[in-house]
């Protein structure tokens, strides 16, 4: 496994997390495991088709049992773990905290906030045993979390739960000293839960393209490191052409 970067990517099946899958199995020397809660999905099958270092494999968010297995799966098969992108995650509901369901936080909080964590709890022995040195957690967030920079999107079941695991991140940064733990905004991007949001507005579908969002989200996880990435909430591209203006505030 010399010289191998090995991912594992949820939510690989479609949007952005199918997106990061495609770019990163292009690269040489890289092992992709592209997790979904049906790995035979077509858009799997297509990618590994085209790519034999691809493994779609079934990721449960939430699930221990199941992450577990996926934990056994990638020891067994790659023999390692570099870099685990939690991309999986729901926006089912917009409306007012008055009138939003209760059903409907727990389902985000299910998903958005218990799934990383059960998977960094089901994959962190692996991975901070990663070669490198310098393994990354990285959670794909949303610029809806930050409640400094509050944005006004009827999203309190959305939005709170990206917050709760932002800070997780931060708590996983300081309990790891070796461990790139980040939280990415990938921009408001043109998938289908991003424009899902967008019609919310009137809008006809959301203004960043999904091309845009994956590059940025790539430029923050290539050469991260526990210095200038590690515990922060960072942006998929600077808002002001600047590089060393990435980071947005909690």
């Amino acid at each position: 496994m010399s010289g191998k970067i090995v991912y594992l990517i949820s939510g690989a099946n479609r949007g952005i997390g199918h997106g990061l899958a495609t770019l990163l199995a292009a690269r040489p020397n890289t092992i992709i495991f592209a997790g979904a809660r049906d790995p035979a999905a077509q858009s799997l099958k297509d990618l590994s088709a085209k790519y034999p270092n691809v493994h779609p494999i079934k990721l449960t968010s939430g699930d221990q049992a199941n992450n577990e297995a996926v934990a056994s799966k990638i020891q067994s098969t790659a023999g390692q773990l570099d870099v685990v992108i939690a991309n999986a995650g729901i926006a089912n509901h917009y409306g007012p905290v008055a009138t939003t369901p209760a059903s409907q936080f727990r389902d985000h909080w299910e998903v958005n906030t218990l799934g990383p964590v059960v998977l960094f709890q089901a994959v962190h022995t692996l991975l901070l045993a990663s070669p490198s040195g310098a393994p990354i957690f990285a959670v794909i967030s949303t610029g809806l979390a930050s409640m400094t920079k509050y944005i006004h999107l009827s999203a309190g079941a959305y939005g709170s739960s990206k917050a709760a695991i932002n800070f997780l991140v931060k708590v996983l940064d300081t309990e790891h000293p070796s461990l790139i733990s980040l939280a990415i905004n990938p921009g408001w991007v043109a998938t289908e839960l991003g424009n899902a949001a967008a019609s919310t507005k009137g809008m006809p579908q959301a203004p960043v393209s999904l091309d845009d969002s994956l590059a940025g989200i790539l430029a923050r996880l290539d050469g991260a490191t526990k210095e200038k990435s590690s515990g922060r909430f960072l942006t998929f591209r600077s808002a002001t052409g600047n590089p060393s203006d990435v980071e947005i505030p909690w």
